[in-house]
């Protein structure tokens, strides 16, 4: 029976709460207090028994100004005006959200700043998928289309980001275009770049969508549209003076370890036909010195 185990074990704790009680009542007659080592019990000390501190206040995103009347659209030959720099254009560090606009998005200057521009949800029949580079208050900062090395602020409600695996780093230095997903390093080609009065845009951009291209010396592949456009416009021929830069194939092999182009980055068509079907719109693509 469960009882013949525990009856031995209480007897002896009875005892000696009796003792102890014999104890005591002797200590007290003799006009003596207990023994503390005896009688004490823990005591709960100031640190532990005061309130915790009150959690901070959670922060309120800075509002939304409402756009005025008239504020500009971004197009495909006309970039916006007055966004701030890209805190850090050369980085390439892997970027892994974006957003797509549902319908025109203002861009502010800074998290509850002044609107600059509407960013649209297509630019020339391209869907508008923006990299995300930055989080700040409630707010994220994207990477605009038409504009080099620049940035716009949308508030972070009403859309959801979507994910990226890719990126695309082109090195000046080197005339390599590598192609990576998820941080790991897929393949890299030696490509031509922009010359010296032509130079391909430096700093951090994207893939804005793809076209089609005309001449067999593009090897009947699209291009690979991106959001820069040229540094220095007014030195390029009319009819290229808005434009963007691209990614393109090129069958003259030649051309490859060069500085030969009008600031776009030339690419063996094999290499080619490999980002035609890996790269989504959005692509991040970093062109470094």
């Amino acid at each position: 029976m469960p009882f013949a185990r525990i009856r031995p074990f209480v007897l002896p704790v009875s005892a000696a709460a009796l003792i102890l009680a014999l104890a005591v009542a002797v200590g007290l007659a003799r006009g003596k207090e207990p023994t503390r080592a005896v009688l004490a019990e823990p005591r709960t000390s100031v640190a532990a028994s005061a309130p915790a501190s009150p959690a901070p206040p959670a922060t309120v995103p800075p509002p939304a100004a409402k756009p005025p009347a008239g504020l500009p659209v971004i197009a495909y030959a006309k970039g916006p005006r007055g966004l701030p720099a890209d805190p850090d254009p050369a980085s390439v560090v892997p970027i892994t959200e974006a957003l797509r606009p549902e319908k025109r998005t203002a861009l502010y200057d800074a998290p509850g700043g002044r609107p600059r521009a509407y960013l649209p949800a297509r630019i020339s029949g391209l869907p508008v998928v923006v990299p995300i580079v930055a989080r700040e208050n409630g707010w994220v900062a994207v990477l605009v289309p038409a504009a080099n090395r620049r940035i716009g602020w949308v508030p972070e409600a009403g859309w959801r980001p979507e994910p990226l695996r890719d990126q695309l780093v082109v090195s000046l230095a080197e005339r390599r275009l590598t192609w990576l997903r998820e941080g790991e390093e897929q393949q890299r080609w030696t490509v031509a770049i922009g010359t010296e009065r032509t130079p391909t845009p430096l700093g951090r951009t994207f893939v804005l969508g793809r076209t089609g291209t005309s001449g067999p010396v593009y090897a009947g592949l699209d291009a690979l549209v991106l959001g820069s456009v040229p540094d220095a416009p007014e030195k390029l021929a009319a009819s290229l003076q808005g434009a963007h830069t691209g990614i393109h194939a090129w069958t003259n092999s030649a051309v490859f370890g060069r500085d030969v182009s009008n600031g776009c980055v030339r690419t063996p068509p094999a290499g080619m036909r490999e980002l035609l079907a890996q790269v989504d719109p959005g692509t991040p693509v970093v062109v470094t010195a």
